[in-house]
């Protein structure tokens, strides 16, 4: 499970999507979320289908890498649907007990379920196709316009390494889960509450662990006299090329094709 988690983690290759501007990936992402909020018939999610498809062949980031992050929202996937399909009220066509399942239940929890894993997937494809400093880039860039409302928008260098975290704690946490696997523990079997208490000799050195990383980055950080803010120039500063005019005409067009087609059906 803990290999599964997808998120923070950059798939390198050499691609359409990896070379677009990480403003126009962000960008991107953002309208890709809101047309799933205005998807609310079969018609729109099967645009939202093909271009999600579109991206994830033009990412060239293989489909089974990318799926694997479902497998961290399961369980609330689970809770999610079955939330959805039992306590919608509507036509019933099926009871069993106190629990019924009606043709609207049906209906919300099929595109709540598949709402949830398209964002995990859309969300998934543009941390793996951009590296953590070029994501960095990118907000800080795009919201540069804070700065005249003395917003300190440098801090965002924060997600880059909080982004630079999720990787390596995850690498971390599975060599510790082995160690102590080896050594008789068992995270595997057992009810919920067992398992969840199974977790506890786990955390106390995973966070010892991080905290180490953390107070050795920040030494480095000041040695090397790192200082945020204003001024700061970048090494590898962002400009727009033709690509990214073009994805963002795309962006607007698939976007505008849910809308029309939510109000047309």
């Amino acid at each position: 499970m803990i290999r599964d988690i997808t998120i923070g983690q950059y798939y390198p290759v050499d691609s359409p999507i990896h070379r677009l501007d990480p403003r126009t990936k962000l960008f991107g992402t953002m309208i890709y979320i809101i047309s799933l909020f205005f998807a609310d018939n079969l018609w729109c999610y099967l645009i939202a289908t093909l271009f999600l498809t579109l991206v994830v062949r033009l990412s060239k980031v293989p489909f089974k890498f990318i799926v694997k992050g479902l497998k961290a929202i399961v369980f609330l996937l689970l809770i999610s649907v079955s939330f959805n399909l039992f306590l919608t009220d509507g036509r019933e066509i099926f009871r069993l007990g106190f629990l019924k399942i009606t043709a609207e239940g049906l209906s919300l929890a099929f595109f709540m379920g598949l709402r949830l894993m398209y964002l995990v997937l859309g969300s998934s494809i543009m941390t793996l196709t951009t590296t953590p400093n070029q994501l960095t880039d990118g907000l800080e860039k795009s919201l540069g316009f804070m700065n005249r409302l003395h917003v300190p928008v440098h801090e965002v260098s924060m997600m880059s390494i909080a982004l630079r975290f999720i990787p390596i704690l995850i690498e971390e946490t599975d060599k510790i889960m082995k160690a102590q696997m080896a050594r008789g523990a068992d995270f595997e079997t057992g009810n919920l509450m067992q398992r969840a208490k199974s977790m506890i000799p786990l955390l106390v050195p995973l966070f010892v662990s991080a905290f180490r990383r953390a107070t050795d980055l920040a030494m480095a950080m000041e040695a090397r006299c790192y200082r945020g803010g204003a001024g700061r120039t970048k090494m590898k500063p962002l400009h727009y090329e033709k690509r990214d005019r073009a994805a963002y005409a795309v962006f607007i067009i698939y976007l505008a094709a849910v809308i029309a087609v939510r109000i047309i059906m």
